[in-house]
C-alpha cells in the first residue's frame, strides 16, 4: 500500500508493507548504518532490525519513506502490547534531513496507529525530541546506558545464595524453560516479558549470539535466574544484555552475583568496557549497577500521545 504523504514534498512516496522484500531490508539496513555512522547510535532498536527479515511478523509494519524512488526514510510500527499504544522508531537519511521528511513519516504512524502512538527517541537527539514536540508527542519514559571499565581485578566477587549452582545454556536443550522464566521475571515489562520462541530463535541465529556467556542460576534442578551477556566485537563493548530474576528468588543477592558473574566473563575476553539499559525509574535496578561502578553515557527517550 502506499500512503500519499500528509506532509506533501516533491516526488515523496511512503509505502506502508506488512513486510519487506530481501533486496528491501538490505536497503534500509544500509539506511540504519549510514544514520549510525553519522549519528553515533542505531536509529532502530536490537529488535525493531531482526524484524526486517524472516517474513511477516504479526503487528509489525513497516513504512518506507522515498524520494523520486530513492530510498530517504525508514519508520516501523509495531502493536503487540495489549495495553500499550503501538511503539514506533524511524530515521532519515543523514543527508535528507531538515526537509520535512521526518514529519511526513511521523504522521503517517500517527494516522496508522489512530493517534495512538509511543515514539522512541534514541541518544535524546534534539532533531528527535523536536519531532516528537511537532507531532504533540510528550515524554514519559527515560533508558539509560549505563557503562563502566572492565579490568581482571574490578569486578566484585560472585558471592550466591545457598544451594544455587550457575551453568552455561545449552541451545536446543534450554529455550522453553528460559523463556517461562523470562516471561515470569518481567511481567511487568512488555518489551523483553513478550520474548517468544521465534525471537529467541532469532537471537541465537546472530552471529555475536555465544552460549558461553549465557549463564542460568538454578536451585534444585528448578532455573531460578540468568544472565545473558553479549559482545560488542567492533565497538569492543561487554553487554550486560539482560538479568532476570524469578519472582520467588528475588530479593537474596542472586541478581547482583549473576551480573558479577557476566562481567568477569567479559573481562576475561579482553573487553575494556561493559555497557547496559536500565529504566531511570527502576530504582532498585540502578542502585545495584551504580554499587558496581557503572555510570551513566547516555539516554534513550520515549514520547507517547496523551491518549
Amino acid at each position: 500500500m502506499t500512503i500519499d504523504a500528509v506532509i506533501p514534498g516533491p516526488g515523496r512516496q511512503i509505502h506502508a508493507l506488512d513486510e519487506l522484500t530481501a533486496d528491501q531490508a538490505e536497503a534500509v539496513l544500509a539506511l540504519l548504518a549510514e544514520a549510525a555512522r553519522s549519528d553515533g547510535t542505531q536509529a532502530v532498536s536490537e529488535q525493531g532490525r531482526l524484524q526486517l527479515r524472516g517474513g511477516p511478523r504479526e503487528g509489525v509494519r513497516h513504512f518506507l519513506l522515498t524520494v523520486d524512488g530513492q530510498l530517504v526514510g525508514y519508520a516501523q510500527l509495531e502493536d503487540t502490547d495489549p495495553v500499550e499504544a503501538p511503539a514506533a522508531e524511524l530515521v532519515i537519511a543523514p543527508g535528507h534531513r531538515g526537509r520535512g521528511h521526518g514529519r511526513a513519516l511521523g504522521t503517517a504512524l500517527l494516522d496508522a496507529s489512530g493517534k495512538r502512538l509511543r515514539m522512541w527517541a534514541h541518544d535524546g537527539k534534539s532533531a528527535a525530541r523536536h519531532l516528537a514536540q511537532v507531532l504533540g508527542l510528550t515524554l514519559f519514559r527515560e533508558l539509560r546506558q549505563l557503562r563502566r571499565p572492565l579490568g581482571p581485578d574490578s569486578v566484585p566477587p560472585r558471592d550466591y545464595p545457598p544451594g544455587v549452582t550457575v551453568r552455561a545454556f545449552v541451545p536446543g536443550q534450554d529455550e522453553e524453560t528460559w523463556l517461562a522464566v523470562n516471561a515470569a521475571s518481567f511481567a511487568h515489562h512488555p518489551e523483553q516479558g513478550s520474548l517468544t520462541r521465534r525471537d529467541l530463535d532469532d537471537r541465537e541465529a546472530e552471529p555475536w549470539f555465544d552460549p558461553r556467556g549465557f549463564f542460568l542460576a538454578e536451585r534444585d534442578g528448578e532455573l531460578i535466574g540468568f544472565h545473558w551477556t553479549k559482545v560488542h566485537a567492533e565497538e569492543q563493548l561487554g553487554e550486560v544484555y539482560v538479568v532476570g530474576i524469578r519472582p520467588d528468588a528475588q530479593g537474596g543477592g542472586l541478581g547482583k552475583a549473576l551480573t558479577a558473574t557476566g562481567l568477569r566473563h567479559l573481562a576475561a575476553q579482553g573487553l575494556p568496557t561493559a555497557m547496559l539499559y536500565v529504566d531511570a525509574d527502576n530504582t532498585a535496578a540502578l542502585r545495584v549497577y551504580e554499587q558496581l561502578g557503572f555510570v551513566t553515557h547516555e539516554v534513550d527517550l520515549m514520547y507517547r500521545t496523551e491518549s
